[in-house]
């Protein structure tokens, strides 16, 4: 047995016959333990209240005219409402076999008769000592393993909080067009951006983002995107131009492996342009009013990745009646319980399927589409943002 992990135990002794305390104490004390005595329930009780002990040692009957063994369960009980995790070994002159198997009902690790052999106690209490420091420090652990989970959750949630102050509180209103967007993190935290901001009146930034890999630093990534984004717009930036001099600033000032698609746009109000640049993204799907379907693909590769990246840029008009999805592939690959994906041509079928709806009902609808095809269970964040030109 490993005597180091015992060595000078602090234990308690409690009997109500001095005599039977005396001698304990001895043997205990000639072991190498250190010892504490109490003659009553109440003493144990103020003395587990206030100190550590790794053991206690009692008898289980205080009353001389009873056998029954009821104060000295009734104080297990109590023991254990201050220190769950002290090992106790009973004693008893009477010891039947109801009173042993209630007191190890009520948590008592180990069960002594009097007359006891002294070989045969010591060894029960270096055991059951053991065995409670053991069992201290795994709680130990699992007392710290939860501290740190409440405290990351606490990080997570104030990080998410921080991730909503990024994002648009509200689209802007353009004349001739209205805009709404969703925002689905498939954990407390997410990699994907969204953004729509007026950059003149008659110019409208619009960008959808996501980051490689999840969690913390995904969001930290998406963050410097945000501010990259919002320091590098001005009103004669082309989408071309904005995701390159991105693309240079992520590349320099982010770690290997970490690299994000993007879609940017401006769209101009007076002449109805939509100029774009995707880089590296999940392609938009414009549905015309007549119901043919383009994808804006045209731009470049994954920003961050590759520092000499060159992007190319094109526009279109934008008709009434024509809608426009910007999105993730938090939408395109969910799946359901077969594991089939959700897939493009859903979106499409959505998008051609409810004309006349406005921005706000198809994000709505698009959105419900894919949770119950999925059963809510998006595997990865999901993000849309729905233009619908009037």
């Amino acid at each position: 047995m490993n005597t180091t992990a015992v060595s000078a135990p602090r234990t308690l002794i409690a009997d109500d016959q001095p005599d039977i305390l005396a001698a304990l104490r001895l043997l205990l004390k000639g072991a190498g333990f250190q010892t504490e005595a109490a003659s009553s329930p109440t003493a144990v009780l103020d003395a587990v209240k206030h100190q550590q002990f790794d053991l206690v040692l009692m008898d289980l009957n205080y009353a001389r005219d009873t056998t029954s063994g009821k104060e000295g369960l009734d104080l297990i009980s109590r023991i254990h409402e201050f220190d769950s995790e002290l090992p106790i070994v009973v004693m008893t002159a009477w010891g039947t076999v109801d009173l042993a198997v209630k007191s190890m009902q009520l948590g008592v690790r180990d069960f002594v008769q009097k007359p006891w052999n002294n070989s045969q106690l010591l060894g029960k209490l270096r055991t059951q000592i053991e065995q409670g420091q053991l069992r201290r420090r795994h709680h130990g652990v699992e007392v710290e393993a939860v501290l740190r989970d409440r405290q990351l959750n606490r990080e997570l949630k104030e990080a998410r909080e921080v991730q909503l102050g990024l994002l648009p509180q509200r689209m802007p209103r353009l004349r001739g067009f209205n805009l709404a967007s969703a925002w689905q993190p498939a954990h407390v935290v997410s990699g994907d951006y969204l953004a729509a901001f007026k950059i003149s009146e008659q110019r409208t930034a619009l960008c959808v983002a996501d980051v490689a890999g999840k969690g913390l630093p995904a969001a930290l990534l998406m963050s410097n995107l945000q501010a990259a984004l919002k320091s590098l717009v001005t009103d004669h930036t082309s989408p071309g131009e904005l995701c390159t001099q991105l693309n240079g600033l992520m590349c320099t000032n982010t770690s290997l492996n970490r690299f994000l698609s993007c879609f940017f746009g401006i769209l101009d109000v007076e002449t109805r342009t939509l100029s774009y640049c995707n880089a590296g993204h999940n392609s938009p799907l414009l549905v015309r009013r007549n119901q043919q379907c383009m994808r804006l693909d045209e731009g470049g590769r994954v920003i961050g990745a590759f520092p000499d990246s060159l992007y190319r840029e094109s526009a279109l008009r934008v008709q009434a009646g024509d809608r426009l999805l910007l999105f993730t592939d938090g939408l395109t690959e969910a799946r359901n319980s077969l594991g089939e994906e959700f897939g493009e041509k859903r979106l499409q079928e959505c998008l051609a399927g409810y004309r006349g709806s406005s921005a706000a009902e198809l994000r709505t609808i698009v959105f419900n589409e894919v949770a119950n095809f999925c059963d809510s269970n998006f595997q990865d964040d999901a993000t849309l943002m729905v233009l619908v030109a009037e």
